[in-house]
């Protein structure tokens, strides 16, 4: 295939929807995991479940990286900003994601300096460019925007701009993945592998979910083809007996990842002891922070920050339906209190958020219409 529409096909779609089908055992149910926030928008966009029979339930997993960033960091980035002289970049979907007291935007109407930036190198072009002023640059994401950090960081240090550091938020795919797989809370039968975190980080390190859980693992690209072919390396993988990690976004995903990004992360970042998640608490070694030998760029080590846990909101349940235990219809402020523009919970507020893509898309019930 050469051009996108060719990954939209109906006709190809209902093909393998035939082939899925076919491999339904009678009474039994499928339940899998999209472990991406991508990949659920891609879902409900095209309608991708309206293909897929009854017994084959999709759920949404963590993979949304700001949807788990948890309150209590979005409280200190705002403490940063409050300080004389600084200003907090961020991607724009951080800008209205909830802290205890507001969001970013709620910061700026009472005085504080945050700005929106599309990378970390605009944030250092700030801070060359205005010398007299402090630039922290709120790094959020999973590996996929790891490297470019560290790369930022690099540059930084060579061109020697000591006004510039980094808040580092960025998050490991894999614990969270055994988190939810360590928990009681849901029996999954294989996951959609992330296929953006995978071009940095390869398929082999999933190798553990097939290996010690006995789930299968298909590394799946982002069009509607895409994620329907990986439901039947599923399902194949699944009527054969067998427990694999699969490559379905070969087009894209190295086996073995990119070595140079790998190598930037090692060398910039290290893991952290422990790190909160939105959902899933604190899990262990799921975090990077700046190494001792770039200390100097470190917001954390630079400021003082208030570092304190910030229950969410009773009325949200972005955990649930982060950990795939609820649908977002099932959650009771869901497009009611809860909406795009006065979002109650993460899931609300990213372009990659769950909520947002059934609010989106209108799947406001389990109602499903047949594909023809």
């Amino acid at each position: 295939m050469r051009f996108v529409d060719e990954y939209r096909d109906a006709g190809q779609a209902r093909a393998l929807a035939a082939e899925i089908a076919a491999l339904c055992e009678p009474g039994r149910e499928y339940k899998f995991m999209e472990v991406c926030g991508g990949h659920t928008h891609t879902i409900y966009k095209h309608g991708i479940e309206d293909y897929l029979p009854e017994s084959i339930t999709l759920v949404h997993g963590p993979g949304c990286p700001v949807c788990v960033i948890p309150m209590g960091r979005v409280d200190d980035a705002i403490h940063i900003a409050r300080q004389p002289g600084v200003l907090m970049t961020s991607f724009g979907d951080m800008m209205r994601v909830p802290g205890s007291g507001g969001n970013f935007f709620d910061a700026n109407a009472e005085g504080t300096n945050i700005r929106m930036v599309y990378s970390p190198l605009d944030a250092l072009k700030i801070a060359r460019e205005q010398p007299d002023l402090q630039v922290v640059f709120m790094a959020i994401g999973f590996e996929t925007t790891a490297p470019s950090t560290a790369m930022t960081v690099l540059r930084a240090a060579r061109e020697g701009i000591d006004n510039f550091a980094v808040f580092c938020n960025h998050v490991t795919i894999l614990p969270a993945i055994k988190a939810i797989l360590d928990s009681p809370d849901l029996r999954l039968d294989g996951f959609l592998g992330p296929g953006h975190v995978s071009t940095v980080i390869g398929c082999a390190p999933y190798e553990f979910i097939s290996g010690h859980y006995g789930k299968p693992l298909v590394v799946a690209g982002f069009e509607p083809l895409d994620v329907l072919q990986s439901i039947y390396l599923l399902m194949r993988q699944l009527k054969d007996g067998r427990s694999e990690v699969e490559n379905q976004y070969t087009r894209v995903v190295p086996w073995q990842g990119n070595p140079t990004a790998l190598r930037v992360i090692g060398e910039v970042m290290e893991l952290r002891p422990y790190f909160e998640w939105r959902g899933l608490g604190f899990i262990s070694h799921s975090a990077l922070r700046l190494r001792a030998a770039y200390a100097d760029f470190d917001a954390e080590l630079r400021y003082e920050l208030p570092d304190v846990r910030v229950a969410d909101p009773k009325a949200c349940q972005c955990g649930e339906v982060l950990k795939g235990v609820l649908k977002p219809w099932e959650c009771k402020v869901f497009g009611t209190a809860c909406t795009p523009e006065t979002p109650i919970g993460t899931c609300m507020v990213s372009p990659e958020g769950a909520c947002a893509a059934y609010y989106n898309f209108g799947r406001f019930t389990r109602q499903r219409v047949n594909a023809t």
